[in-house]
């Protein structure tokens, strides 16, 4: 098992930019003095409807602000994105709740500010890639490029053979690549669908498929460059079963019926009530334990990756000799 196919084309610079998004922690320009270059590593950062613009009581004459032009790019001399940026304009003064006030916001491409001269904190994210900046503004008009250095991941899955599987059975989970002080890598984006373009700062992360809702789980380090997109497919080796309980062969399933699955270990892996019990199981040796009016049915059974088939707990299989009584 394990990823089978990655490959990275690189991305035409900002035609790119509609379809290829990007994600991570903003990353600070260099530049700028000690003290905002500590406001940025702690820089929190509100939800994007969060907010009000900026607005003054009184009117605001001509020489009491500057205008600034901000524009961001996937990598250094690429094309300026065009659109799917957020924009966020903050004091580099924390305020009395030890967050950075946000002065203006804009979405789109290339974004225009009047601000009143002073020194802020310019954020620009790109999906879940973004990069913050210190800028100026004076009297005079300026202009300011932030470079995201961002690409993009695509992900799907297969089973052995190459067959596909259901996209609503299927999901994808991105985490840092490293660990935080808890031993746990920090989630990045949760239940990312096959096929799906996630933009993400260049950079490594810990990629979790997940086939099913029990063990099916493939996990893997991905390497996310800096203007390209890369693919990848995972080959789960799993099958999905669907498991009754019958009086004979072939016959309708009882229900009330409560399902155990447990490993060649022991380990209870999934626990369910009804007629039928339908999962998806990592290939392997597994036992089945069916409980109907108090009476135990048990089956040893082996999964085979990629064979989807039903099984059939009868009479044959129950634990005493009491006869079945359905």
């Amino acid at each position: 098992m394990g990823w089978i196919d990655s490959s990275a084309r690189l991305a035409a610079a900002i035609a790119l930019g509609a379809t290829l998004g990007f994600a991570g922690a903003a990353g600070a320009q260099d530049g700028g003095d000690a003290a905002v270059d500590r406001d940025l590593e702690q820089l929190r950062l509100p939800g994007i409807s969060n907010y009000a613009p900026a607005g003054r009581e009184g009117p605001l004459s001509q020489g009491e602000f500057g205008t600034i032009t901000v524009s961001a790019q996937l990598t250094e001399g690429a094309e300026e994105i065009s659109r799917g940026l957020v924009w966020r304009v903050f004091s580099p003064e924390t305020g009395d709740d030890g967050k950075l006030p946000m002065i203006a916001t804009a979405q789109g491409g290339t974004s225009v500010f009047q601000l009143a001269p002073g020194t802020y904190l310019v954020h620009a994210a790109f999906g879940r890639a973004g990069a913050t900046k210190k800028i100026t503004v004076g009297p005079e008009p300026r202009r300011e490029s932030l470079v995201l250095e961002a690409g993009g991941l695509k992900l799907d899955a297969v089973l052995s053979g190459g067959l596909r599987i259901p996209s609503d059975r299927l999901r994808f989970s991105i985490y840092e690549e490293k660990p935080d002080a808890t031993g746990n890598r920090p989630l990045i984006v949760p239940n990312v669908a096959p096929d799906t373009v996630v933009r993400l700062n260049a950079g490594t992360y810990h990629v979790v498929s997940t086939y099913g809702s029990v063990n099916a789980v493939i996990r893997s380090d991905i390497r996310v460059e800096a203007g390209k997109l890369t693919e990848a497919t995972v080959e789960h080796r799993a099958a999905s079963l669907t498991m009754k309980l019958v009086r004979e062969e072939g016959g309708e399933a009882i229900a009330d019926t409560a399902w155990s699955i447990l490993t060649d270990t022991g380990d209870i892996v999934r626990e369910t009530v009804g007629a039928y019990a339908s999962m998806v199981l990592a290939e392997g040796d597994y036992t089945i334990v069916a409980k109907n009016r108090e009476r135990l049915y048990q089956r040893d059974f082996t999964v085979v990756a990629g064979r989807n088939q039903p099984v059939e707990l009868t009479p044959d299989d129950l634990l005493d000799d009491a006869g079945f009584d359905g």
